[in-house]
């Protein structure tokens, strides 16, 4: 019963949508998306799930009815959205949509941005994540567990989706910038136990994008919710640095873009400061962006008209010069 209840949840996303109160959705309000590919990443269960499961919602936030504003929450069946050009350029981009590690921003910080790289001839995955408050035996380390999946995945389907493993690269947003940042430090570790042929590829990403990112868990520039879900409002020091990607940095975290508008009222820019001066430090290459002004959470419908509008432009002359795009 249970492995039918995730088979619908996985087709049904790119169909409809299931509000909060379980009533189905009208149809995607965009045709193609319709058409979506959908990667399982753990064909046999998500591992360490928790005793009372989260229930899957997804609510649409859009005041506009021209567009889609998903938020999804209880994830118990993580998955990617396949993003296919016509002419594949062989890059592709894992996208880490952001949430406040509440819920997952599947259209805004994901859809959108898949549809705008696959017009660019670069394969999108976009990734439904676990959320670190539904009590999965992962903890804190459990979106990082299906960041990790993902990455392996994707190489183990080059074949498959037209890409080549050594050109997949990451991009984040918001919390997801934390979880693109944790993958590109602790890529390594291992927080869950390895189960077929594709868990022996490496999750390192060739290049990760961090956009608004939170990075640190330290309570003087944290984003609160972010913390408070993730490690926990008691959290001491010694748990906050493990989770904080600044202090995880390494000699071999691949290239990273940071870009942050200075005047973001719910992410601190120090936190990019603070990620940019740890690569520094270990001689990582990094390209940093800061905007006087754009606030938090625009991906690319709420750029436009703001000096952050052109911000996918030099992301993708960054991934050009590093051949990621």
């Amino acid at each position: 019963m249970r492995s039918d209840r995730r088979s619908l949840l996985v087709a049904g996303l790119s169909l409809s949508g299931v509000l909060a109160g379980g009533a189905v959705a009208r149809a995607d309000r965009n045709p193609a998306d319709a058409k979506l590919a959908a990667l399982e990443l753990w064909p046999g269960g998500a591992p360490g799930l928790p005793d009372r499961p989260p229930l899957e919602r997804i609510t649409d936030r859009a005041a506009d009815p021209s567009y889609q504003d998903r938020a999804v929450a209880g994830i118990t069946a993580p998955r990617v959205s396949v993003f296919q050009p016509e002419r594949p350029t062989g890059a592709s981009v894992l996208l880490l949509p952001g949430g406040g590690y509440r819920h997952v921003v599947v259209d805004k910080e994901g859809h959108e941005m898949g549809r705008w790289l696959a017009g660019r001839g670069i394969t999108a995955f976009v990734l439904f994540y676990r959320l670190p408050g539904d009590g999965w035996a992962a903890g804190p380390d459990v979106a990082l567990s299906d960041a990790q999946r993902a990455m392996r995945l994707i190489r183990a389907q080059a074949n498959r989706f037209a890409i080549d493993p050594a050109r997949v690269s990451a991009m984040d947003f918001s919390a997801g910038g934390h979880l693109c940042a944790d993958l590109a430090t602790r890529f390594a570790k291992e927080t869950y136990r390895p189960g077929d042929a594709a868990d022996a590829l490496s999750a390192r990403p060739d290049g990760a994008a961090c956009i608004y990112p939170v990075i640190s868990m330290d309570p003087a520039i944290a984003h609160a919710g972010s913390r408070r879900l993730l490690i926990g409002e008691g959290a001491n020091a010694t748990r906050e640095r493990a989770h904080s990607p600044d202090h995880n940095v390494a000699a071999d975290t691949p290239p990273m873009f940071l870009l942050h508008p200075e005047d973001d009222g719910s992410v601190p820019v120090e936190n990019s400061l603070r990620m940019r001066s740890a690569l520094k430090a270990q001689d990582v290459p990094v390209e940093t962006h800061l905007f006087a002004s754009g606030g938090h959470g625009f991906g690319l419908r709420r750029a436009v008209g703001k000096p952050v509008e052109n911000w996918p432009e030099l992301w993708l002359a960054w991934a050009a010069r590093r051949k990621l795009a």
